[in-house]
């Protein structure tokens, strides 16, 4: 067997520079995980106060969305301030504390990077709208309107109306592919990209181990302003009562200049050894290939994940379809060296046991099938808060909702308030051990409180140790970390196998709710999830075999 890859008992971090290839990322809403001070708002404090949970879990690294200085119009995805602490989360002393407990427990530490637009709060953009002429002019998109006075271009914005604004100072429009209260910054100015460049390099020099870089594909737009397309039937990653969708997203965002960028980026990583960055890609049907083209060479970005397996589709042909088509890409790109970020939850869709629910009786069974399955496909893995314990999406009234994107096409799309919902720690505790507050700022609900850690925590069967064990489990396969993957044909669901180094690991998954058989290949066969029985396997409902093949 291959010697383990897991980080040392010691809590000193293993000095693997390729430690985030098949890295277990878990994912913290800093805002949900955990208050400390008693206001209703999770914060560093907090987040410190519960890394042993993380640790015990056995993830890798943990990815913290952003918490900098803001407005909070989008929740922290505006930044005012990419070099400070949000009162409201602490101060840049609670994150050092977060930084050390978090290295002392073996845990990498990446922080969001909101590179491709500010708060309209931004220093930058208060200066860049003063005037046509001044030294920030040009550090945001600004365009003359049309000689009928109607926006540059037909462009969208992801939450809804044109991505245009107009703005009386400067008689001049400018873009935002999100909020207005969010304008885009101008990469095809050199000076931004220095700026933010230096904004990375302040959080480097705290120590944080890497990124993951919200919106990667949108840092560029086409500087002759064309525009956009219909769709014409392709995919975007939005609902479908968003006219967002009704456009192919071309001039708007993944222009090829985008390239560059990613080249200094990596370019600046590389000065910090062994820190990595993980790209989130939303560019609809063209996803996977865009993830693999960001992630080849080796000088670009480690890692991106698009929502190609954060939607509804759940069969052995939708995952298996999502894999092959980005190693045809990852060949096309980069003789297969390219590398994608698998997740199945995260705080921007409707978590997955809800989005699966009605595949399945056995709510746990799906839970740990679903686990099971993300935690052995090629590549490295975002765990969401509270996927560990099979949370579903919260259930919130109009007036509990803070998301902008929800409030504005409620009721037909609920928004992103129903995932981000407090982690439930004490299931007796008031707001499940969340916070002491009277109020928190989205509500803790009963279902969530009755699945809590304290629930969970030590019993055999529970979701939350099947985490754990196989989280266990899966330290000592190298085949399940670095490994490539082979598919198996098989009606009864999907089977691969995982190599590496002369180390085989098959992996089996029944999909269904009816009992299946898997003929199990030539080879001793030793499980390490799962029994088999003579030359076969039978597998319950939503059952999964490991197994060691030598």
């Amino acid at each position: 067997m291959t010697s383990p890859l897991s980080l040392p008992a010691n809590g000193q971090l293993a000095g693997d520079a390729d430690w985030w290839r098949g890295a277990v990322i878990y994912q913290i809403y800093p805002r949900s995980f955990q208050d400390d001070n008693g206001d209703g708002i999770g914060d560093l404090a907090g987040i410190t106060r519960r890394l042993d949970h993380i640790a015990s879990l056995g993830a890798d690294a943990i990815w913290l969305s952003p918490f900098f200085t803001s407005p909070m119009k989008d929740m922290g995805y505006d930044v005012s301030d990419y070099c400070d602490v949000d009162p409201s989360f602490g101060t840049l002393a609670d994150f050092d504390a977060l930084v050390a407990k978090a290295h002392g427990l073996g845990l990498r530490v990446m922080i969001d990077q909101v590179l491709s637009h500010t708060s309209d709060q931004h220093p930058w953009f208060e200066e860049s709208r003063q005037s046509r002429e001044g030294d920030k002019a040009d550090w945001y998109v600004w365009a003359d309107a049309q000689a009928d006075g109607t926006p540059p271009t037909n462009w969208q914005s992801v939450f809804g109306g044109a991505a245009w604004t107009w703005d009386a100072r400067r008689k001049q429009y400018y873009l935002h592919n999100f909020l207005s209260s969010q304008p885009d910054l101008n990469f095809h100015c050199v000076a931004v990209q220095d700026a933010l460049l230096d904004t990375v390099r302040f959080w480097l020099d705290r120590g944080v181990d890497g990124f993951r870089l919200d919106t990667v594909n949108f840092y560029f737009h086409d500087q002759d302003l064309r525009n956009n397309p219909p769709a014409g039937g392709a995919g975007n990653d939005v609902p479908d009562i968003n006219p967002y969708g009704y456009q192919d997203h071309v001039y708007d965002k993944t222009r090829p200049e985008n390239i560059g960028f990613l080249k200094r980026f990596r370019a600046l990583l590389d000065q910090f050894p062994g820190t990595a960055a993980v790209g989130e890609v939303g560019d609809g049907e063209r996803s996977l290939q865009t993830m693999a083209e960001y992630t080849a060479d080796g000088d670009r970005l480690q890692m991106c994940y698009s929502f190609d397996m954060l939607g509804p589709d759940f069969s052995k042909e939708h995952f298996r379809g999502c894999i092959e088509k980005f190693e045809a890409a990852s060949e096309e790109f980069s003789q297969g060296n390219s590398w994608p970020c698998w997740a199945f939850s995260n705080h921007d869709v409707n978590r997955h046991m809800s989005r699966w629910a009605h595949h399945a009786e056995d709510q746990a069974a799906l839970a740990k099938l679903a686990g099971g399955l993300l935690m052995s496909l090629k590549g490295s893995i975002c765990l969401y808060q509270g996927e560990e314990l099979g949370l579903i999406e919260a259930e919130l009234q109009f007036e509990d909702l803070t998301d902008p994107y929800g409030i504005t096409f409620w009721p037909e799309f609920k928004g992103r308030d129903g995932c981000r919902t407090p982690m439930v720690w004490d299931h007796a505790a008031p707001n499940a051990g969340f916070s002491a507050a009277n109020k928190t700022w989205l509500p803790v609900t009963p279902p969530h409180a009755a699945v809590a850690v304290d629930t969970q925590a030590g019993l055999e069967l529970s979701i939350l140790e099947h985490y754990r064990a196989f989280l266990s489990m899966r330290k000592t396969r190298a085949s399940l970390i670095k490994g490539d993957i082979a598919f198996l044909d098989w009606e009864g669901g999907l089977a691969f196998l995982r190599r590496y180094e002369g180390e085989t690991t098959l992996c089996v998954f029944n999909l269904t709710k009816e009992p299946v058989r898997f003929a199990l290949p030539e080879g001793h066969i030793t499980p390490l999830f799962g029994a088999v029985s003579g030359a076969a396997a039978s597998l319950e409902g939503f059952g999964l075999l490991i197994a060691d093949i030598s």
